[in-house]
């Protein structure tokens, strides 16, 4: 049984659900300039990219790390909403 990771945003989302709400955000073309694979900048898909990033380390850390990003801003505007 995994452990209970509150803290962590990326415990309980797949890399799928991660991949896909990038690409909703920002498209294949930012994220082909962020991260310089082959698999978003050539005939992009979902299931391609996937296969790659599975395989990875390193490309998928980057990938994570724009999503933590994202999360972190999401958050950020959520709060300063809050106290106007």
């Amino acid at each position: 049984m995994e452990p209970h990771q509150p803290r962590n945003p990326l415990h309980g989302v797949t890399l799928q659900a991660l991949l896909t709400e990038l690409v909703e955000k920002f498209g294949w073309e930012t994220l082909g300039t962020r991260v310089r694979i082959r698999c978003f900048t050539h005939d992009p898909s979902i299931g391609s990219s996937l296969a790659f990033l599975r395989r990875t380390p390193w490309a998928r850390a980057k990938v994570e790390r724009i999503y933590l990003e994202m999360v972190a801003d999401r958050a950020f505007k959520k709060m300063g909403k809050r106290k106007a």
